[in-house]
């Protein structure tokens, strides 16, 4: 057994074969049934298909147990899957399906239409396996196996040969200021980045594969734990994974609909939920000031957010309904993995920027030259990590060389983020320097800004941008969704953000738009809000 993922997992189906181990949408599998079918489907790829190590296999569906199970499966025959984005149009679908060199494409029946449109982006043998999701079927003249029958016909055994920590994992990221990219990791590397090989509050690192079993022993009874983010997004990927390790139980659902979420953590007593910031957390909270006897919640006592800014105010929400809550928020990145994390306090959620964390691994912020800051030094530098990191961009040799750099004989991943190291060591988010607002020389980072703005009590959602000024270079706008029935106006938005932020980053302006656009996963698209602001600049 190796540091290798489908290893890991198999290990724990030998520990925990009969505990359940999914349940999405109605579906359950136990653990070894998701083992058999996972194996039934890597045995129909690779006599279908010839899928085999380094090969690459596309998912595009919603949360599924399909989804999983192909997961899986790609990994048993150490070949690599691909995220895709279910909410690619056809020009984005054809960038992604050419760049990724997809083998075969698992894709549920919904998409056929879009597949259809881009399948010469593919290879002309690429072999394509349709997922029954109810829907009508819509191939547009594609040569799909149906993914049931494909399964039936294969064999259950576990018979594969041996793996390896160097097989790859890439992950396809979010693609919000420019087009994904295909981050490439080692497994042995983004198994301690990301999914637990380094214990989150000893710092501990498995020294064996077999530790992650013995982890889920000593903790006793499993818990229920409900990610809610697209599995297109890693946060998501990860919760399954790093989950399963320790022979813990995960449940899913298709589309994220607040009330939808409180029915599951009442109906399958789910301990842990995990979202990613305000987009899923203020909507989730309002569900529940809305109807507060609708719902059991008495198993919840963890919930994590980490890929988007989560506000002092709907933390705060959350501590209203659950005073006991263990409530964690973590920064990273599809580049760097987990780089750390915060057990935010009841009464004491207010933020300087992004969140105050304890760095996880060998993360550090550093200065222009690229060396170390010293805890309480007042600057800003670059958030970057180093040890287990990824080995590059897919197909990408100049982007590479820009994001993973050598320093003094260190290897650092440094995609963009900014931070301050406070006086006891601690990290401090700032934001990414690609949507930074340079206003007269000062640098603004929008996350900072919209959490100030989304604690005005007219204001649901914001995203916030820079657009040209004559005079500073940039001003701040905030494109800003308000309340039913409210209409926010300038004048009381800059006195409700003055009391929280300096006055240079204060909007100038704000523009109301009938809903914020945001990836599936809950993060800001800043092309769309900055286009919407220009837009009603000129209307």
């Amino acid at each position: 057994m190796e540091f290798n993922l489908a290893d890991l997992f198999e290990n724990a189906v030998d520990h925990f074969g009969d505990r359940e181990y999914l349940v999405c949408d109605g579906k359950r599998r136990t653990y070894r049934e998701m083992e058999e079918r996972a194996n039934r489907l890597a045995h129909h790829l690779a006599t279908a298909a010839g899928i085999g190590p380094g090969d690459h296999v596309g998912i595009y569906a919603l949360n599924s147990v399909e989804w999983i199970e192909t997961l899986w499966a790609v990994f048993k025959l150490r070949a690599v899957w691909i995220n895709i984005n279910y909410r690619y149009v056809e020009d984005e679908l054809r960038y992604l399906f050419d760049n990724a060199d997809l083998r075969a494409l698992v894709y549920a029946r919904e998409y056929a239409p879009r597949v259809a449109g881009v399948r010469d982006a593919m290879a002309p043998d690429a072999h394509l396996v349709e997922i029954d999701d109810g829907n009508q079927a819509l191939t547009g003249g594609l040569r799909a196996s149906d993914y049931e029958a494909a399964l039936a016909a294969a064999s259950p055994v576990r018979d594969f040969g041996p793996r390896s920590p160097d097989d790859h994992y890439i992950l396809y990221t979010g693609g919000t200021t420019g087009m994904p990219k295909g981050v490439v990791w080692r497994h042995e590397d983004v198994f301690y980045a990301l999914g637990g090989g380094i214990e989150p509050y000893t710092r501990e690192r498995a020294a064996h594969p077999g530790d992650m079993v013995e982890r889920g022993k000593a903790a006793g009874a499993p818990i229920t734990f409900l990610p809610i983010a697209p599995l297109m997004h890693g946060a998501s990927q990860w919760a399954v994974m790093g989950q399963s390790f320790t022979g813990n139980r995960v449940v899913m659902m298709g589309r994220f609909d607040p009330a939808a979420v409180w029915d599951l953590v009442a109906g399958e007593r789910v301990n842990s939920i995990m979202i990613t910031g305000d987009a899923m957390g203020r909507p989730l909270i309002e569900a529940l000031d809305a109807e507060p006897a609708r719902w059991d919640t008495s198993s919840l006592f963890l919930l994590t957010s980490s890929a988007a800014t989560f506000s002092p105010s709907v933390k705060d929400k959350f501590f209203e309904h659950f005073p006991n809550l263990i409530m964690i928020d973590a920064i990273g990145s599809s580049e760097t993995g987990n780089q750390g994390m915060v057990m935010v306090q009841k009464g004491e959620t207010a933020m300087k920027g992004g969140p105050t964390v304890t760095g996880m691994g060998r993360t550090v912020v550093l200065d222009e030259m690229g060396r170390p800051l010293a805890a309480g030094s007042g600057e800003i530098g670059r958030l970057a990590r180093t040890g287990d990191i990824p080995l590059g961009y897919y197909k990408d040799p100049k982007k590479t060389a820009e994001t993973f750099v050598t320093i003094e004989g260190v290897r650092y991943s440094i995609p963009g983020d900014y931070a301050l190291v406070e006086p006891d060591g601690r990290i401090t988010l700032l934001g990414r320097g690609s949507v930074s607002i340079n206003s007269g020389g000062e640098k603004i980072f929008p996350e900072e800004v919209e959490a100030a703005v989304k604690s005005h009590p007219e204001i649901f959602d914001c995203t916030v941008v820079g657009v040209p000024d004559a005079r500073w270079g940039e001003r701040v706008a905030a494109v800003v969704q308000a309340r039913p029935g409210c209409t926010p106006v300038l004048a009381s938005v800059q006195a409700h953000c003055r009391s929280r932020i300096a006055g240079y980053k204060v909007p100038r302006e704000i523009h109301l738009v009938d809903q914020i656009v945001r990836s599936p996963s809950g993060k800001p698209d800043y092309r769309w809000a900055k286009q919407a602001a220009l837009a009603r600049q000129e209307a």
